[in-house]
Order: C-alpha cells, then structure tokens, then sequence
C-alpha cells in the first residue's frame, strides 16, 4: 500500500470516530464543549457553546510560539483554562475531534485538569 493510501485510509478512519464521538456529546453555555485540532506542527482548542453557536475561547500553540510536542499542548491548556476561569467557566466536555487519547490530546487533557477545569 502506498504511502497516500495508508495516510488517506487513516484520516478516513480518524474521521469516522469523529462522527461517532460527536453524536453523543454537546456543549451549553453552563457546560461548553472543548475541541481539539493538531497538525504536524501546531495545536489549537476552542471552547464551543453549540446551542447558541459561540466561541467562547480559543487557543492556538502557533500563536503562543510553540510547536506540537506534550510540553506545549500542556502550556496551550494553561492558557485556555485562565481564560476560561476569567469568564466562570469551571466545567466543560472534552471533545478529541476524532484523534486518540494519547500524546498530545491526553497532554492537554490532563493540563486542563490540572489547572482546575473539571471534564
């Protein structure tokens, strides 16, 4: 199998679970949803309302300077959970979009429990 075709089977499967995942989970404006982006060299989160269709904090390592590893997803998490403390937020649902729980997702997960947010 070619190299596109191992690439192309993965993203397909990455994004079945993302519809799997997704079906089950809501954020509201007492319980926001986390979402979770990554690529080869950045990682992004958005905090999400989706009964009102708001963002209400996002987050972006290119932005704070940093590269993907766990260290930076850790200090990416830092970051959006004091934005989220400063908006009241203290509880959300942890969306993967789709990606395992391991590396860099688990990472950030763990930096936004660490910080205080509850998921």
């Amino acid at each position: 199998m070619s190299r596109a075709k191992e690439i192309a089977k993965k993203n397909a499967l990455r994004l079945k679970r993302k519809k799997r995942v997704r079906g089950n989970i809501t954020g509201t404006s007492e319980k926001p949803r986390v979402t979770i982006t990554k690529s080869n060299k950045y990682v992004s989160a958005q905090v999400i309302d989706d009964v009102a269709g708001n963002t209400l904090a996002a987050v972006n390592s290119r932005t704070l300077g940093l590269n993907v590893t766990k260290e930076s997803a850790s200090k990416a998490a830092a970051k959006l959970a004091e934005d989220l403390k400063a908006k009241n937020i203290d509880t959300v649902v942890f969306d993967r979009n789709g990606y395992l729980y391991h590396g860099v997702v688990a990472a950030f997960a763990d930096a936004l429990r660490e910080n205080g947010i509850k998921l």
